[in-house]
């Protein structure tokens, strides 16, 4: 075979088949009553997490403690136990195409396989980050093969979140029948959409691991390929095994240019800073007394320097002064224009107050005038 094999379950503590999590457990670690199907049983070689022993007591642990809630007839939730049947473990198979005895027999088979394994290993991170608790590699049947187990990190424990099919389902059959559907059309639909996640699953796993491993995505069987057909197809992979390769040093090389380059750049901005540095020191009459007091505070350039500028600065400081004064004047200046301002607004204020009096008293002479002679009061005297 040159194809992909990847599988995932999942277990529970109690099965009518006899496939529970102790007797996965039993199995990987090749326990007598357990590994009757291998002909010379090996212990499992554990490449990334604990050994299959330690994750059985994290399991147990976390199923004792584990607990989904139920609801009583007036709606009251208590957190119980959770059931033996629920499935609390996920075990996923992976398996290289090459025998054991090609295994054996060829270190450069050894290497591939080994480049197949941590690209494995790497996808499970991705996709189950810690809860991806072991991976052990077998080497005592007719091809080596991966075991991996994820424990569900939820307060329920359940496993089947995990899978890359079920939730899928689950969410049709959870969203009920579309208008116009049966229960039988609505079941038909929800195991579509668990092929459509389970096809997703392997379709990623066939980009990111198989390709590079030179594996094909489907055997020759399951598509009635002719022999010939079959070995072209295995050509064409194992050509672009070659070519991911390629493009993986052509990348390492680019970023290794990359890198260098930088680095030189930076080198070349750090000497360029320093010069800058340098010269910004002796650029200008600050900079040049800088760095004569650096370098040299006794030398007689000091004392040159300080007679050269010793006019400038007298002429700067009076300057300054001068300034100072003008801008004290001018300040002195507007508090008096605005004391004359507030003074002239006071006296306006004043003279409109005067106004507004005496035209209320002609109003009041002409209406009493008016009142005295019985005739309407005269044109001209009401303002």
């Amino acid at each position: 075979m040159a194809y992909q094999f990847a599988r995932i379950e999942l277990y529970s503590r109690s099965d009518k088949a006899g496939r529970t999590t102790d007797y996965i457990f039993d199995e990987v670690t090749r326990v007598p009553s357990a590994s009757v199907h291998v002909p010379s049983p090996k212990p499992p070689e554990v490449v990334h997490g604990l050994h299959p022993d330690a994750v059985r007591a994290l399991h147990d642990q976390r199923v004792v403690a584990a607990k989904t809630p139920r609801t009583d007839k007036v709606g009251k939730v208590t957190w119980k136990a959770i059931r033996k049947d629920q499935n609390t473990l996920a075990g996923l198979i992976f398996s290289h195409p090459v025998s054991m005895e090609e295994y054996r027999g060829s270190a450069e088979v050894r290497r591939d396989v080994g480049e197949w394994e941590q690209r494995s290993i790497a996808w499970l991170r991705a996709q189950h980050g810690g809860r991806l608790v072991s991976v052990v590699r077998h080497t005592d049947e007719s091809h080596p093969h991966l075991h991996a187990y994820l424990l569900p990190d939820d307060k329920e424990m359940r496993a089947g979140l995990l899978h890359p099919g079920y939730p899928a389902k689950n969410a049709v059959l959870a969203a009920g029948p579309l208008p116009g559907e049966d229960k039988k059309a609505m079941g038909k639909r929800a195991d579509r959409a668990y092929v459509a996640g389970m096809k997703a699953w392997l379709d990623d796993y066939h980009e990111k691991v198989a390709i590079p491993a030179g594996l094909t995505r489907l055997g020759a069987g399951k598509r009635r390929l002719t022999r010939a057909q079959w070995h072209k197809e295995k050509a064409q992979a194992a050509a672009l095994k070659q070519a991911v390769k390629r493009a993986a040093i052509v990348e390492a090389k680019s970023r290794e240019y990359i890198d260098r380059t930088k680095r030189k750049a930076a080198v070349i901005t750090a000497e360029a800073a320093a010069v800058k540095a340098s010269t910004d020191r002796f650029r200008g009459v600050g900079g040049t007394v800088r760095a004569v007091l650096d370098g040299a505070r006794e030398s007689s350039l000091r004392e040159n320097l300080r007679k050269q500028f010793a006019f400038d600065i007298s002429a700067a400081t009076a300057m300054a002064a001068a300034a100072k004064a003008e801008a004290a004047k001018a300040k002195a200046s507007l508090r008096e224009a605005e004391k004359q301002a507030a003074d002239q607004r006071h006296a306006f204020r004043q003279q409109a107050q005067r106004l507004a009096t005496a035209q209320q008293k002609i109003r009041n002479l002409s209406q009493a005038l008016a009142a005295a002679v019985d005739e309407p009061a005269p044109r001209g005297m009401t303002p």
